[in-house]
C-alpha cells in the first residue's frame, strides 16, 4: 500500500472522533461568549458548557488513539478500540513528567519541558496506527490450550502494552529534541517581522497533525521568547502602560488567523461539499455544515481539517501556505484584532473594544477574499486531482457514514426491493447464510468466503442469471454476474444484517430470472454492419483470453473480447461513451459505448488486492469520455513486483445484445492508434 493510500486510510478511521468535535466547540464557543474573562468562574452556566464541551476537546488525543485503532482494524472490532486506549495510556503515564523523573532518576524541576506536551493528537494517532496494525497481524493467533483464555482479540491489548513500553523508551529520548527544535525555530523567525508572523503561522498549521504546534505557540503568544502576545493583547491599556504591548504590533501573530478559521475553511468546506458525489451530499453537508460553523463561530478548526489533512494531503499543505499568506498580509498591514480562546467571531467580537485592536475591521473584507480563494483552490485541486476528500471516495448508503470505511463501494439502488431478493436467493443457492462467511466484489464477480464450496448450486446460481460459478478451493467461490456485482454484494450484506436465510434445495425454490444467454453469433453472420470498432486502450502485446490466468476471463464467463499484457502506463477510453463504473481500487472500470456496448477493461488478474497502489484514476465516474481520453495511469514497475499477472482482459459484458465480436488486431498494439475489436449489430 503507497503512502497516500496509507494516510487515506488513516483519515477514513479518524472520521469518528473527529465527527464529535463540533459539539465541542459549539458548547465551549457559546460558553466563552457568555463570560468572556471569567472562563466560566463567573457564570454556572457557562462554566457548564465549557467544561462540558472541554471534556471532549481536551482528549482529542486520547479520541484520536481510540477512533484510529478501531477504524484501520480489519473487522471493526471493539477490542482493536479497547488496545488503542489501553496504549495510549500506556504511553502518556509513562512519558509523564513525573514517570520521566523517576525512570531517570532526576528531580522534577529538571524534566524537559516538552513532556508537559507529550499528551498529543500525535501520540494518539501513532498509538492508534501501531494498535490497529497489532490487531490485525494478531487478533486470530492461538495460543497453547493452558494460555487459551489470552488466545485471540484478548491477546491484543497485552501485545500493545509491551509494545508501548518500548515506544515510550523511544518517545523519552526524542521527544525533547523535537519540542526544543521547534521552540528554537520560533526565536529565530520572531526576528523577521512580518515575515516570520506568516512563517510562523504556515508552520502552526502544519505541525496541527501531531499536536507539535503548540511548541511554537509558546514562542509567539506566551512568554517564551518575549513576545507574549495572547497576555499582553488581552491586558488592553493595562499593557500599553505597562510598556509591554506596541499598538500595531502586538496580536500580529494572531490577526491573520481570522481571515482564515471565519472565511477561508469555511469556503474550503463548501468546496468539499459541492465537490461530493450527488448520492453523498446531505450527508456531508451535515458534516460540513458543523465542521464550518465551529470554525466560524469559535475558532476551532480541527474537525475541518482532520475531514482532509490525511485524505487529501496536498489540501492541507495548500491550506498551511494560505494560512501564512493571511497572517503576513494582517501584520504587514497592521490590522490588528486578537483572541484569547482562537479566531472566531466569538473572540473578533471580543477584540473591537480593545485598545490595542486597530483597523480590526479590514479583517472582514480580507476574509472574504479568502473566502472566496479557498473556494477556488480546494475545488480545482479536488476536481484536477481527482482527491478522495469526504463524499468522493465511496458513495454513502442509509447510516453508512462512520468513517467511510467500507472494502468496495456501495451503490444506491433504484430497484432496491427487487435487488434484495435477487440476493436473498444468491445467498440460498451458495448454501444458505449458515454456510457463507464473507462477501467481497470485483467488477464483474461475487467473490465470496464459504465454509464449503461444494455446497453451492451452480445450477441454481446460473438460473439466477450467473454467467459462470468458479470453485477455486473449498472455502472460496466466484460466481460470475456481470457489473452488478458489486450491487448485489452490497444487498447481500443487507440481507444478512437482516437476519439468516435458508439454503435452496432445488431449482423451483428460486424464480428463475429472465435473461438471455451470452452468445457470439456464427462467423457467417459477419457480413452484418459493424456498430462499433473498439481502439485498443493498452499498449503492449496481445494475448487471447484462453490465455489469462484467470478462470473466469478464459472460460469467457466475464464476457468475449481479447487480452493485453501492457508496455507503457497510459490506459485511454476504447471509444466513445460513458465511465458507468471505475472501481474503488481502481483497477478496472466499465464503458458503456454511445452504441450501447458494455466495455470491461480490467487491468491484471487479482490486482484488486494491491488496493489501489499502482493505479492513479484520472477520470470521475459517471463522465462521458471520448476515443483516446486518458482514464488510467499505471505504475508497470510496482504492478510488475506486486501483481499475480498483467495481463489485461478487454471484453464486452453484454454480447447479447450484439451479433459477433472479432479480433482486429493480433502481435502490438499502440494505445488509441491500433483498431482492437469490431462489434455487428445482431
Amino acid at each position: 500500500m503507497s503512502v497516500l493510500s496509507y494516510l487515506q486510510k488513516i483519515g477514513r478511521a479518524l472520521m469518528v472522533p473527529v465527527a464529535t468535535l463540533p459539539a465541542a466547540a459549539i458548547l465551549m464557543g457559546i460558553g466563552y461568549a457568555i463570560d468572556p474573562s471569567g472562563w466560566g468562574s463567573e457564570n454556572a452556566l457557562a462554566a457548564f458548557l465549557i467544561k462540558s464541551g472541554s471534556a471532549i476537546i481536551e482528549n482529542m488525543s486520547v479520541l484520536f488513539a481510540i477512533g484510529v485503532a478501531y477504524g484501520m482494524s480489519r473487522d471493526k472490532d471493539g477490542a482493536a478500540a479497547l488496545s488503542g486506549f489501553v496504549g495510549f495510556l500506556v504511553v502518556t503515564t509513562l512519558c509523564a513528567p513525573a514517570a520521566v523523573a523517576m525512570i531517570q532518576r532526576i528531580p522534577l524541576e529538571q524534566v524537559p519541558a516538552a513532556f508537559g506536551k507529550i499528551n498529543t493528537q500525535f501520540v494518539g494517532i501513532l498509538v492508534g496506527i501501531i494498535s490497529a496494525e497489532i490487531y490485525n497481524r494478531y487478533s486470530q493467533v492461538e495460543l497453547p490450550r493452558a494460555l487459551a483464555f489470552f488466545s485471540g482479540r484478548r491477546l491484543v491489548p497485552i501485545l500493545v502494552s509491551f509494545v508501548m513500553i518500548v515506544v515510550s523508551f523511544i518517545l523519552m529520548y526524542i521527544w525533547p529534541a523535537i519540542y526544543n527544535a521547534l521552540v528554537t525555530f520560533g526565536e529565530y523567525i520572531q526576528q523577521m517581522g512580518s515575515v516570520g508572523a506568516g512563517i510562523y503561522a504556515f508552520f502552526n498549521r502544519l505541525l496541527i497533525p501531531v499536536g507539535l504546534h503548540h511548541a511554537l505557540n509558546s514562542v509567539f503568544w506566551f512568554n517564551v521568547a518575549g513576545i507574549n502576545d495572547i497576555p499582553n493583547f488581552l491586558g488592553g491599556q493595562q499593557s500599553i502602560n505597562a510598556g509591554t504591548a506596541i499598538a500595531g504590533i502586538t496580536g500580529r501573530y494572531q490577526a491573520g488567523f481570522f481571515p482564515v478559521m471565519m472565511f477561508g475553511l469555511p469556503g474550503a468546506a463548501l468546496a468539499i461539499y459541492h465537490c461530493a458525489r450527488v448520492e453523498n451530499k446531505a450527508k456531508i453537508a451535515s458534516l460540513m455544515i458543523a465542521a464550518g460553523f465551529a470554525s466560524f463561530f469559535t475558532g476551532i478548526t480541527e474537525p475541518l481539517e482532520f475531514s482532509f489533512m490525511f485524505v487529501a494531503p496536498v489540501l492541507y499543505l495548500l491550506h498551511a501556505i494560505l494560512t501564512g499568506i493571511s497572517v503576513f498580509i494582517s501584520a504587514q498591514m497592521h490590522w490588528i484584532a486578537g483572541f484569547g480562546f482562537s479566531a472566531g467571531l466569538v473572540d473578533m467580537l471580543l477584540s473591537v473594544r480593545n485598545p490595542l485592536a486597530t483597523q480590526w475591521y479590514m479583517l472582514i473584507p480580507q476574509g472574504v477574499v479568502f473566502f472566496i480563494l479557498y473556494y477556488l483552490v480546494f475545488r480545482f485541486t479536488i476536481k484536477r486531482f481527482n482527491l478522495l476528500t469526504p463524499g468522493r471516495e465511496l458513495q454513502v448508503v442509509g447510516d453508512e457514514a462512520d468513517g467511510y470505511d467500507t472494502d468496495v463501494d456501495t451503490v444506491l439502488l433504484s430497484k432496491g426491493d427487487e435487488t434484495q431478493a435477487l440476493a436473498r436467493r444468491y445467498i440460498s443457492a451458495i448454501g444458505g447464510s449458515d454456510n457463507l462467511t464473507g462477501i467481497d466484489a470485483c467488477i464483474t464477480r461475487l467473490r465470496l468466503n464459504v465454509k464449503d464450496s461444494a455446497q453451492v448450486n451452480e445450477s441454481l446460481a446460473r438460473n439466477l442469471g450467473a454467467q459462470g460459478v468458479i470453485r477455486l478451493n473449498k472455502e472460496s467461490v466466484q460466481i460470475i454476474v456481470g457489473t452488478r456485482a458489486e450491487i448485489i454484494a452490497s444487498a447481500m450484506r443487507n440481507v444478512l444484517a437482516a437476519g439468516p436465510v435458508s439454503a435452496a434445495r432445488s431449482v423451483s425454490q428460486i424464480a428463475a430470472p429472465e435473461t438471455a444467454p451470452l452468445a457470439v453469433a456464427p462467423s457467417a453472420a459477419a457480413a452484418r454492419p459493424v456498430v462499433v470498432s473498439l481502439m485498443s486502450p493498452i499498449t503492449g502485446d496481445i494475448v487471447t483470453l484462453e490465455q489469462v490466468p484467470d478462470e473466469a476471463f478464459a472460460s469467457k464467463a466475464v464476457g468475449e473480447g481479447v487480452a493485453i499484457r501492457p508496455t507503457a502506463p497510459e490506459v485511454l477510453s476504447p471509444a466513445n461513451g460513458t465511465l458507468v463504473k471505475v472501481f474503488g481500487t481502481h483497477h478496472a472500470f466499465c464503458l458503456e459505448t454511445d452504441t450501447g456496448a458494455e466495455v470491461i477493461v480490467h487491468i491484471g488478474i487479482d490486482t484488486v488486492m494491491l488496493n489501489g497502489q499502482g493505479f492513479t484514476c484520472l477520470v470521475e465516474e459517471g463522465s462521458k469520455v471520448t476515443q483516446g481520453q486518458p482514464i488510467l495511469m499505471l505504475d508497470l514497475e510496482y504492478l510488475t513486483a506486486h501483481a499475480q499477472s498483467l495481463i489485461s482482459p478487454v471484453v464486452i459484458a453484454n454480447m447479447e445484445a450484439f451479433g459477433t465480436i472479432s479480433a482486429v488486431a493480433t502481435g502490438k498494439v499502440i494505445a488509441g492508434q491500433t483498431r482492437l475489436l469490431d462489434i455487428t449489430a445482431k
